[in-house]
């Protein structure tokens, strides 16, 4: 029986701005170069990815295949695990930084779990953790939310129950949103938290326009709002 394959969780930049290499190790590149399957959220930013990375191999010599929303758990995850099985090793790429954590690759990575194929995490940038890195806020016990809902009146109940559990639990809360609602997110922030809350606004992490921002909720409404529309943002309550 042949020897299983093994699933590389490989990050890339979150920001198109950034060279892979500066926030990449350089290691890294030895696992790249080693693959030629890739289990990928985005073929076209994954093929732009390895380009940069300067991967050996040809782009056009690798097979890919996308897991990303859309795709549903049964035979088609079956599928994309069958080549480690056989002995071939894989890559996990996200759309941005880091796969598996608030990305679909994690659906592969539960699959190869369950058949004792070996899941080898690489490092690099993940927005969540350099969002909190950079906080000021409690960095010892600390939750990421996901999305929010998009009603107002669902979010804003949402928003309390963050704060509640920030304040309570002394556990920093962590979200995002889609880009192009960043401001409504932030304005109804202001408006229904209280005023000694923190809140850390975090966007365009590692970019040349980084913008990390920690205040009370008092300091941010005499200040003009950052400018966060459809900029990708993570926000955190202390």
């Amino acid at each position: 029986m042949a020897e299983k394959g093994i699933l590389y969780m490989i990050p890339c930049p979150i920001s198109e701005q950034t060279e892979v290499y500066d926030v990449v190790p350089e290691a890294n590149r030895r696992v790249i170069d080693s693959l030629d399957y890739f289990i990928v959220e985005n073929v076209r930013s994954a093929r732009r990815f390895l380009s940069k990375a300067h991967i050996a191999r040809k782009i056009d010599e690798l097979e890919f295949v996308e897991l990303n929303e859309h795709t549903v758990a049964g035979q088609a995850i079956e599928a994309m695990v069958k080549p480690l099985l056989a002995g071939r090793s894989a890559g996990v790429i996200s759309e941005a930084g880091v796969p598996g954590v608030a990305d679909p690759g994690a659906m592969v990575v539960e699959a190869c779990h369950r058949k004792g194929i070996r899941v080898v995490p690489l490092v690099g940038p993940s927005s969540i953790l350099l969002a909190m890195m950079a906080s000021g806020l409690n960095g010892q016990s600390f939750a990421f939310n996901g999305y929010l809902p998009v009603k107002p009146p669902e979010r804003s109940k949402a928003i309390k129950a963050l704060e509640r559990r920030a304040h309570v639990e002394h556990q920093s809360q962590i979200f995002i949103e889609a880009p192009y609602r960043n401001v409504k997110l932030m304005e109804q922030m202001l408006q229904v938290c209280a005023a000694e809350s923190k809140l850390t606004v975090a966007c365009d992490i590692t970019s040349p326009d980084e913008f990390i921002v920690t205040r009370s909720v008092a300091e941010w409404r005499k200040q003009q709002l950052p400018d966060i529309a459809k900029r990708p943002t993570i926000f955190i309550i202390g």
